[in-house]
């Protein structure tokens, strides 16, 4: 009975409310760049998005350590990635502007893509070893004018709850810039909607803010060096990732 009422909510309230939301969104944030105002509409319109999928979802969120980051100061985030509440997370409840670094294929959404491409987002282009370069180095002009970014480590999406690899394309940003990397963990949102799914599931959620992780320290001079500091920089935030997961994720 619970499952058949919450699938007639989705489908007759929630769907209709976030298409109409989402539309909205896309709309104000691409008018308002495209007027000069990319520093509030790439970023608020989308926060109130992500914070109107959460309640309508009836998953409330808990955030820890927002008080850890400082203002006027750009971070690379590194969060797991349990579901596509993750981005709602992030975006509604960081308290930072951010810049995405997305999939190529998330360019081709009516709307929402134009809106991302227009907000100053990066797509993330892995067709060749040249094209990969070309999107850190776009990145990393992103960062130089004082924004933040937020990645996904691991690529995709847990199909477990638990973690997988990390990538080292966000480290190797932080320490091109010399920027404090932070790790967020997540939890909750894999039972809100999973991987391969459409169907939502109301459940709490909770993002922890950990402390930011210094790099203007770390040794570069050589290759060999700085994949060295790539390295530990994984390790070392997505050992702060995973102890902080759960215990049915871990």
């Amino acid at each position: 009975m619970k499952n058949t009422l919450i699938l007639c909510y989705q489908i007759l309230i929630w769907l209709p409310l976030m298409v109409i939301s989402t539309l909205i969104t896309a709309l104000s944030c691409t008018t308002g760049c495209l007027l000069g105002g990319e520093k509030i509409f790439s970023y608020y319109p989308g926060k109130i998005w992500s914070q109107l999928f959460c309640v309508f979802t009836f998953s409330p969120v808990r955030v820890l350590g927002r008080e850890k980051l400082k203002k006027n100061q750009s971070y690379v985030f590194v969060a797991n990635h349990q579901g596509a509440y993750d981005i709602f997370l992030i975006y509604g409840y960081l308290g930072v502007p951010i810049k995405w670094i997305m999939k190529q294929s998330l360019r081709k959404i009516p709307f929402v893509g134009l809106a991302c491409e227009k907000a100053g987002f990066i797509f993330v282009d892995n067709s060749s070893p040249v094209a990969a370069a070309r999107t850190i180095k776009e990145a990393e002009n992103r960062l130089s004018n004082g924004a933040s970014i937020a990645i996904f480590p691991e690529g995709s999406r847990t199909h477990t709850g638990k973690l997988n690899k990390f990538k080292k394309g966000a480290y190797q940003m932080a320490l091109d810039m010399h920027l404090p990397i932070v790790p967020v963990t997540i939890n909750g949102s894999y039972e809100v909607m999973r991987t391969g799914s459409y169907a939502i599931h109301p459940h709490r959620m909770e993002m922890i803010i950990h402390d930011p992780i210094p790099t203007a320290h770390l040794p570069v001079g050589d290759l060999r060096e700085a994949a060295q500091s790539i390295r530990l920089l994984a390790d070392s935030s997505r050992a702060t990732i995973e102890a902080s997961l759960w215990e049915c994720y871990r």
